[in-house]
C-alpha cells in the first residue's frame, strides 16, 4: 500500500512528518512522493494564518482529486482548530490530532481495520530524503500566549514538554550513524527546553542553562559537524548564554531571533516581553561572541491598530538591526485569540502592501549579507546539483546558512560530492 506525505508549516512539522514516515514504513508502507498516486495522502497541516487553513484544506482537496479512491488523512494543527469543517468536508477520510502523531501509524491501521498483510507492497522502495540536514524535536508546546497565536491552544494546551537528555542523545546519535552531519534541534518554544524537568531547579539559573547542556552533549557525538538551533526567544540571549554558546565550536552562527514588530506600542498589544531597544542589545549579545552572524526574524504587518507611524518605526527598526533575511506575515485572525477580538482592524489591503514593501527591503538585506561572503573562503556543506541561470552548479549552505555554488564541472574535478564538507573560494552565491 502506498502512502505519500505532504508538510505545511513550521520546521517542527517537517520533523514530524519524518517520524511518521518511518512509523508507516516499519508497518510496511511504501514511501511515495505527493505527486503520485497513492493509496494513502498525509497532509501534516498548519493553522498559523488563514492563508495555511485554506493551503491545507488545498492540499487535502488536491490529494482526493489526484486519486478518488484513496484514503485522504489531515493531522497536526488545523485538525486543533478546524475539526467541526473537517468532519463536514467529503474529501478527508480521518484526521489525527498533534498528540495522536507519535502512534499515527497505529491508529490509522486500527482506524481501517487494516492487517500487516495488506499494507506490504511487492518491492516496496523507501524515498531517499536529504541526508545532510535533520531536524529533531526536542521540545514542544508554548505557554507565551501571545495575542495573535493558536499555538498555545492548539500545541498542548500551553503545557511545555522536553525530551530528556539521554533521549536527545540516542536520536542525534543513530542520525549521525544515517550520515547526517548537520542538526537543527527544534522546538514550538525551543528557548523553554527543559524548565519542565524535574531536577530543573538544580541549574544555577534556568535561563538557557537545559539548553546549553544538551547541546554541549550533541556537540560530543561524532560524525556530527554541525548543529544550528531553530527559533529562539530574545529573553534566553543574554552575556553568559552568548559566551557559553559561542565555545561550542559546532553550533553555527545562524539565530532565529523573534521578532515580530519593531515597534513598542505594537509589541505591548501583542503581549510580547521585550521592548525594541531590549532585542537590539540581544542582536548585540549575538555579534559580540559570535563572527557576523546570521540573524533573521519574523515581523507580522497589520497587527490591530498598527498605524502608518507604528509601520515606519518597525521598518526603519528592521534596517537599523540589518538581518540577513526576514519572514514577513501580514497579520491573520485567528479566532479565538485576544487580537481578533480587537475592534481596530487594518484594511488588508493595507497589510498587503507593508508586506509588499518589506519583502522588496528583504531581498536587498539577503543580496548585502550574502554578498559579503565573495572572494572569502567558506566550509561549505554540499546538497545537490541545480541548474541556476542555465548552468549546473553543486549547491550547498555554509555556517551561516548562506547558499552557496560550485560549477558543477569544477565540483567534479575536485572531488567534492553531495553531503561532504569543503572549504571553498566562494565565486558565487545563490539568492
Amino acid at each position: 500500500m502506498k502512502v505519500a506525505f505532504l508538510t505545511l508549516g513550521c520546521k517542527v512539522n517537517f520533523y514530524e512528518t519524518e517520524q511518521m514516515m518511518e512509523q508507516f514504513q516499519t508497518l510496511g508502507f511504501d514511501v511515495v512522493d505527493f505527486q503520485e498516486k497513492a493509496d494513502v495522502y498525509i497532509v501534516n497541516t498548519c493553522t498559523v494564518t488563514n492563508m495555511a487553513d485554506r493551503k491545507s484544506r488545498q492540499m487535502l482537496h488536491r490529494a482526493k482529486k489526484k486519486n478518488p479512491d484513496s484514503l485522504v488523512v489531515a493531522v497536526g494543527c488545523y485538525v486543533e482548530s478546524g475539526e467541526a469543517k473537517l468532519e463536514e468536508d467529503s474529501a478527508v477520510d480521518a484526521f489525527f490530532s498533534n498528540r495522536e502523531k507519535e502512534h499515527m501509524a497505529e491508529r490509522f491501521v486500527e482506524q481501517f481495520h487494516l492487517t500487516p498483510k495488506e499494507t506490504q507492497t511487492m518491492g516496496s522502495r523507501h524515498v531517499e530524503h536529504e541526508r545532510t540536514r535533520a531536524y529533531l524535536k526536542i521540545q514542544d508546546g508554548c505557554n507565551q500566549f501571545c495575542t495573535y497565536c493558536m499555538i498555545p491552544y492548539v500545541r498542548g494546551k500551553g503545557k511545555l514538554v522536553s525530551m530528556p537528555e539521554d533521549e536527545v542523545i540516542s536520536h542525534v546519535e543513530s542520525l549521525a550513524k544515517q550520515g547526517y552531519k548537520e542538526v537543527v534541534l527544534t522546538g514550538i518554544h525551543l528557548s523553554s527546553y527543559g524548565v519542565d524537568f524535574s531536577d530543573a531547579l538544580n541549574f544555577v539559573s534556568l535561563e538557557g542553562k537545559p539548553l546549553l547542556a544538551v547541546i554541549s552533549k550533541v556537540a560530543e557525538i561524532e560524525g556530527v559537524e554541525r548543529i544550528r538551533l531553530g527559533s529562539l526567544e530574545p529573553r534566553i540571549i543574554t552575556e553568559s548564554f552568548a559566551k557559553e554558546l559561542s565555545a561550542i565550536k559546532k553550533v553555527c552562527p545562524h539565530f532565529h531571533l523573534s521578532l515580530q514588530s519593531g515597534c513598542d506600542t505594537v509589541l505591548k498589544r501583542m503581549n510580547r516581553h521585550y521592548t525594541s531597544a531590549e532585542y537590539k542589545e540581544k542582536v548585540e549579545i549575538l555579534r559580540k561572541y559570535f563572527d557576523y552572524p546570521a540573524i533573521t526574524t519574523d515581523v507580522i504587518t497589520g497587527f490591530p491598530g498598527e498605524t502608518e507611524e507604528e509601520f515606519l518605526i518597525t521598518r526603519n527598526f528592521l534596517r537599523e538591526i540589518a538581518f540577513s533575511d526576514l519572514h514577513i506575515f501580514p497579520y491573520s485572525p485567528r479566532r479565538g485569540t485576544k487580537a481578533a477580538a480587537m475592534t481596530d482592524q487594518v484594511d488588508p489591503q493595507v497589510k498587503k502592501h507593508r508586506s509588499d514593501l518589506l519583502i522588496q527591503d528583504t531581498k536587498e538585506y539577503q543580496k548585502n549579507y550574502a554578498d559579503a561572503f565573495v572572494s572569502k573562503r567558506e566550509k561549505v556543506l554540499f546538497e545537490e546539483v541545480v541548474s541556476h541561470e542555465g548552468k549546473g552548479y553543486l549547491i550547498g549552505h555554509n555556517e551561516r546558512y548562506v547558499k552557496i555554488g560550485v560549477l558543477a564541472s569544477e565540483a567534479a574535478e575536485k572531488g567534492y560530492g553531495e553531503n561532504e564538507i569543503h572549504e571553498v573560494l566562494v565565486e558565487h552565491v545563490l539568492v
